[in-house]
């Protein structure tokens, strides 16, 4: 198809260069869409090749217009998260390469003098994170003014972290003829209306794959564990049986995630840890030693569960569950990529049973149960459960105590009986103490 579409010479030979020949379906929808200029509300799957399916409309509107060198950014992709941004600057400059388009990426955590350089530059694609590019249009280092062609990837994800203000500011500094493509997992989450009421103009929803469908070619396992000292043997049990070339182990917080990785590398396992309050510098050391197979296990928060696009990761293990079925979907997606066939193993302890139960019926999955040999849990699952698979709870089914019983016991106490219908009176009457009023002096006796 990209043969038919009438692309620049320069980006047909990126194109080329990459080995593209065939679009994936989001790009066969989505790019002849862009290409005329709509709105696009778009959801599509991680690594469903979405990325390349707005490079190539937001790159064909700037070579074919031939703006002013000193436009300022012509091309805006907004990203939830650094590494996120990190991978779709990598994408565009290997698509650019053959052009005389400049692509940058500002994010937090970089040095603020810096970006400012690179943004006199004028660099025609601009991949920025919310909070840090709106500095930059405060302090007026930011040109969006020109702007073609703004991107929300990851849109839901955004919401999610917080930037809708932000990402609504920065929208405003933008040329109001600008087009918007807003891309995300699910067209259903619940802020993205209204922030396409207002940044959107008349958009066309493009839709590939079911709402919630989890990836076809990832097989979903589970394995019940009993305690955290449990979980912690079945982990490494899985790591040294191999059979992945790399692995991505999830955790809910950050502590959980350094702890993890402590673990393994105790256990002669090479592996490291990606969490939000790590440098940029050093999730890039971090992110290089895995690509660059130094390291076969990364022990991550959910800040890796969106952007990373690491070849061969054949395993992700979810050592906590994740606390929704798309945030599940965004974790596992980090595997079973281009085709790819992936595996992705939950240990489930009994507190996260339900949570399990709920998960499966969000996405309408089944996961496999699994054992590991000698590291067969003593929980088996909930003794009883309701129709919809949860434990069932444990005070179902008892009786009401009997209101007779559940009186006032203190009415038959003895020494309540026996001073019942006695007042003090005289001189030295005292006041009951009852923990607030102050004592009374007594009188003295003439």
């Amino acid at each position: 198809m990209f043969e038919h579409l009438n692309l620049d010479r320069s980006l047909q030979l990126g194109l080329d260069a990459l080995a593209f020949t065939e679009p994936t379906d989001v790009q066969e929808a989505m790019i002849p869409l862009a290409l005329t200029g709509k709105d696009l509300r778009v959801s599509a799957e991680t690594g469903s090749g979405k990325t390349l399916a707005y490079i190539v409309p937001v790159a064909q509107r700037i070579l074919a217009e031939t703006p002013a060198r000193d436009g300022g950014t012509l091309g805006l992709i907004l990203v939830p998260t650094r590494e996120l941004a990190r991978q779709v600057l990598k994408h565009c400059r290997q698509l650019l390469a053959k052009s005389p388009l400049d692509a940058q990426a500002i994010t937090g955590g970089a040095d603020f003098k810096y970006q400012k350089s690179l943004l006199r530059k004028n660099p025609e694609i601009l991949i920025a994170t919310p909070g840090r590019l709106l500095e930059h249009c405060e302090k007026g280092s930011a040109d969006l003014r020109s702007l073609q062609t703004l991107v929300l990837d990851e849109a839901d994800r955004m919401l999610d972290m917080g930037f809708r203000e932000d990402v609504l500011k920065i929208a405003g500094y933008c040329s109001p003829q600008r087009q918007v493509l807003m891309l995300s997992a699910t067209l259903q989450h619940k802020g993205l209306g209204g922030v396409a009421r207002e940044l959107l103009n008349d958009p066309q929803e493009v839709a590939i794959g079911q709402v919630r469908q989890p990836h076809s070619n990832i097989y979903h396992q589970r394995i019940l564990a009993d305690s955290q000292e449990h979980k912690d043997k079945l982990l490494i049990a899985l790591l040294r049986a191999g059979g992945y070339k790399r692995a991505l182990v999830f955790a809910n917080k950050r502590i959980g995630a350094k702890r993890l990785a402590g673990l393994l590398d105790y256990h002669k396992l090479r592996s490291d840890c990606l969490h939000g309050e790590m440098s940029t510098e050093d999730r890039k050391q971090v992110m290089t030693r895995f690509n660059d197979d130094k390291l076969d296990v990364l022990c991550a928060s959910d800040v890796a569960a969106r952007g990373l696009d690491v070849k061969d990761i054949d395993l992700v293990v979810n050592y906590d569950l994740p606390h929704s079925g798309d945030d599940y979907l965004h974790r596992t997606g980090r595997t079973g990529r281009a085709g790819a066939n992936g595996l992705a193993v939950s240990l489930v302890s009994a507190p996260e049973w339900n949570l399990m139960i709920s998960i499966q019926r969000y996405l309408s999955l089944e996961f496999e149960q699994r054992k590991l040999p000698g590291l067969k849990a003593r929980y088996s699952g909930p003794k009883k459960t309701k129709s919809s698979g949860k434990a069932a709870g444990k005070a179902a089914g008892k009786k009401k105590k009997n209101a007779k019983a559940s009186t006032d016991k203190s009415k038959s106490r003895d020494r309540n009986r026996k001073n019942r219908g006695k007042t003090n009176s005289g001189d030295n009457q005292q006041p009951p103490v009852d923990g607030f009023a102050p004592l009374m002096k007594k009188k003295k006796q003439d």
